[in-house]
């Protein structure tokens, strides 16, 4: 294991490009963390300047106690897994794992035992280890992926969005894998993804970047309680958080909805009278209320789960939809009105401008 330590690291391309824009983060040794954002926000270039597939334009990486900004990718003791697998179509599935390791000239005995333990770890048979990759599944493809990360025994394994090419439910299974390998073996890692379910389920810290600069670093239900940004509160969770352009009422502990909903506030500061907001809500923390502090939403559409429903609605005039999430199903239809309430600690306030927590 290997602690990473990437310091001011900017990414400026030929053409004047700026793809990221001084990152800094410490990851200790065996720590998983996520760099997760939409397309184009600049995670899969960090990962690879930690690779050494791109060059670092200012600031130093640090793996362990070597400064790696100029060693080659084999020079700096790391393992990538990538999307689309990257195994050799000719060899069969023993040979793929061992490969690197017969390109460092060990003996076949050793190979021969790194790759069976890879193997049992993975849950890969004695007869899938004889076969081709295109003889496998998907699921299997990427499992053989890691266990030729795995053979090499390295400091840090670097995951590049290994489950973009996986369905639904596949994702779902090697995701579980992937945390449990993380966790027996111990290793440092960096996963890079666009899913936020992936993000939040397997990361110890998530890195939330948004056009090459950093939203916020935190753990998952740091990000999930108290979003840095709007950004961030609009990218963690799903469904999305209902956003809301609000004002702060005159005795400064309600914020007033253009619908005339009025909902009330903590004792947080910041907020005063009249100030124009963003205003938001998680789906799943309008409850339904009997109470005289009540909001009434109408209903649009209702989205039956199974295990949970979704209504979707506006409150009075105002026209912003809003998504309710309840646990099982729901009565509810088009029409019908839902008398909710939100516990003002469950409110996020943010600033129009700025998009900053307030």
């Amino acid at each position: 294991m290997a602690q990473v330590e990437i310091k001011g690291v900017e990414k400026v391309y030929p053409n004047g490009f700026k793809a990221i824009h001084g990152v800094d983060i410490d990851i200790a040794e065996g720590e998983f963390v996520v760099l997760v954002g939409p397309s184009g926000c600049g995670k899969s270039t960090l990962l690879r300047m930690v690779a050494g597939l791109e060059r670092v334009t200012a600031g130093t990486i640090r793996i362990g106690e070597r400064v790696v900004n100029d060693l080659e990718p084999a020079q700096r003791d790391i393992a990538m897994v990538f999307q689309n697998y990257a195994l050799y179509p000719h060899m069969s599935v023993f040979n793929n794992m061992a490969y690197g390791l017969k390109i460092r000239g060990m003996s076949k005995a050793e190979i021969a035992d790194r790759v069976q333990k890879a193997a049992e770890i993975l849950e890969l048979s004695s007869e899938q280890l004889t076969r081709r990759p295109n003889q496998l599944s998907g699921g299997q493809r990427q499992r053989v992926a890691m266990g030729r990360a795995i053979v090499r025994e390295p400091s840090v394994f670097l995951f590049d969005e290994p489950l973009s090419n996986l369905d639904a439910k596949l994702r779902v299974q090697m995701r579980v894998e992937i945390k449990k390998l993380q966790e027996r073996l111990g290793i440092t890692s960096i996963y890079v993804t666009h899913d936020q379910v992936e993000a939040m389920t397997l990361g110890h810290r998530l890195m939330v970047l948004n056009e090459g600069n950093v939203e916020q670093l935190g753990t998952p239900i740091e990000l999930y309680e108290k979003p840095a940004s709007q950004f961030v509160a609009g990218f963690i969770g799903s469904p999305s958080m209902n956003f809301m352009d609000a004002r702060i009422g005159a005795g400064g502990d309600t914020v007033e909805l253009p619908g005339g909903v009025s909902l009330p506030l903590d004792g947080a500061g910041g907020r005063e009278p009249g100030r124009a907001v963003v205003l938001g809500i998680r789906p799943e923390h309008l409850e339904a209320t009997t109470g005289s502090d009540v909001a009434s939403l109408r209903v649009d559409l209702v989205e039956l789960l199974g295990a949970d429903t979704l209504i979707h609605g506006h409150f009075g005039d105002d026209k912003a939809d809003m998504t309710v999430r309840l646990q099982g199903t729901s009565t509810l239809r088009p029409g019908d009105l839902y008398p909710c309430a939100v516990d003002p600690a469950h409110l996020h306030l943010f600033d129009p401008d700025s998009g900053r927590r307030i």
